[in-house]
């Protein structure tokens, strides 16, 4: 299948998912730019991108800040042009018990999970309006549809994530603009190597990185994997709550 775009904009793009999607991106011809905030790992994405065959332009970006997203999208337009896809991949993950809540710390993953992504997208919509083309795409998770112990604000960072991008994708649709939400299970990377709890299907953000960027070209609405844990997801909506809630907690650890 022919990669349907010529430029592509990617946050978090400073390791895990985000730098191979760069990486297969590049593989494809694209010219990437590459948002994140280490700017030593970004340096390294973008060798890697260029060894790959693509070109790489480099902002440092903090998406939990909006006037960062503005600036490192228009260095972006001035060096590779308005993109034509934009991945807003960048997200953190953090585990809390009700005991040790922290205000600061979930108002922090709301920022970045749910107003890092919406904002870096619409950055990106107005030159896609302009021309009636172009493809948004988020990050979300497999998380999303149901509420997991130690996880509660990650879970609604992503579920709030999937309503506003369903909405965006009627709304983009008579514009000739794409809407994508992906929706991953366990992918190795920073954000999960502490896990403690059970993590079945785990997949390579190699190989994850593969699987989105042909769910991309085929300009899928929504594109969840792995299928088992996908199913697993879409059964537990019909699961009575307290078989879910005795499994949860057996997975979890209970309270603490």
């Amino acid at each position: 299948m022919t990669f349907p775009y010529k430029t592509a904009v990617i946050t978090g793009a400073s390791a895990g998912i985000g730098r191979e999607m760069a990486i297969e991106l590049a593989r494809k011809g694209c010219a990437v730019g590459l948002l994140a905030r280490r700017e030593d790992e970004l340096t390294k994405t973008a060798e890697m991108v260029r060894a790959a065959g693509g070109k790489a332009v480099t902002a440092v970006c903090d998406v939990a800040k909006r006037e960062s997203i503005l600036l490192a999208m228009a260095l972006v337009r001035t060096e590779i042009g308005a993109p034509e896809l934009v991945i807003a991949n960048a997200g953190i993950a953090m585990e809390k018990r009700p005991l040790n809540f922290d205000a600061a710390m979930e108002e922090r993953l709301m920022q970045v999970n749910f107003m890092g992504v919406v904002d870096t997208i619409y950055a990106a919509l107005p030159d896609m309006v302009a021309r009636k083309s172009g493809h948004v795409v988020a990050i979300s998770s497999l998380a999303s549809f149901q509420g997991l112990p130690a996880n509660g604000a990650y879970c609604a960072s992503k579920a709030a994530l999937n309503v506003h991008m369903e909405a965006l994708r009627l709304e983009m649709r008579p514009l000739g603009i794409a809407v994508t939400t992906i929706c991953p299970g366990f992918i190795y990377t920073d954000l999960i190597k502490n896990n403690k709890h059970p993590m079945p299907f785990i997949m390579s953000a190699e190989k994850a990185a593969r699987k989105i960027i042909r769910a991309i070209a085929r300009k899928r609405r929504t594109f969840k994997f792995p299928w088992p844990i996908s199913l697993a997801v879409a059964l537990g909506h019909f699961t009575p709550r307290w078989l879910y809630d005795r499994l949860l907690t057996r997975i979890y650890g209970g309270k603490k």
